[in-house]
């Protein structure tokens, strides 16, 4: 079940895009899934209900309060994963500059930084070499460590936007600038950041998935 982070922003506006990707995920691969993204506060203790939170929004939101950053900071620390993901689409303002800011608070020091292309997150299930989302503000993605993994993983592509079918079953917004190549590779980004948040480095180090299967349920 992946959580939402609610925050003073412009937070829910995938709701659609985060119920398809469970459902490509529960049809693509055997990972049992709700078909229901879930709010979490992100200063409440449920948010370690979640293996795997997105923190998603349109526009710049106000700072977390210092609860919030305190938790979501020991979230992190304790073996919790983020999704970051700038619906739109904006770089250095709107919703990048102020995710870029309240991070540096959450994780001081733990920069975000270029993910590389030989990182397992790449080839956690489909083996991808290109990124893309509904835009394509950047062509890779950016995360941020803790001990050795990668606790944060951030898109400014909108991949919710490029997930996202309406009541009807269309697809609510075209993908640019590569059409619907750029949105299936979204979608499979979407089912490896998922694969990761639950099993980690199991591809890197199959000897050691018996206890981190154990560890993450």
């Amino acid at each position: 079940i992946p959580g939402v982070a609610r925050h003073g922003g412009r937070w829910d506006t995938r709701a659609n895009g985060l119920r398809r990707l469970c459902w490509e995920i529960s049809n693509r691969t055997s990972i049992e899934v709700f078909p229901e993204a879930r709010p979490v506060a992100l200063g409440e203790r449920t948010l370690f209900k979640y293996p795997f939170l997105y923190f998603g929004g349109e526009g710049s939101f106000p700072p977390l309060d210092e609860a919030e950053v305190v938790n979501l900071r020991r979230y992190l620390t304790y073996g919790g994963f983020v999704v970051a993901d700038a619906n739109d689409g904006s770089d250095r303002q709107g919703f990048d500059a102020s995710f870029r800011r309240e991070l540096a608070r959450v994780l001081p020091g733990s920069p975000l930084g270029r993910l590389p292309q030989q990182h397992v997150i790449f080839k956690s299930f489909y083996l991808l070499d290109r990124h893309g989302g509904r835009l394509l503000v950047r062509p890779y993605l950016e995360a941020a460590f803790v001990g050795g993994r990668a606790a944060v993983v951030y898109s400014q592509n909108d991949l919710a936007g490029a997930w996202s079918r309406d009541e009807h079953g269309d697809w609510e917004f075209e993908v640019s600038p590569g059409g619907e190549s750029q949105r299936e590779v979204a979608i499979r980004t979407g089912v490896n950041l998922a694969m990761y948040a639950l099993c980690l480095d199991y591809k890197e180090d199959a000897v050691h998935v018996p206890f981190i299967m154990k560890r993450r349920r």
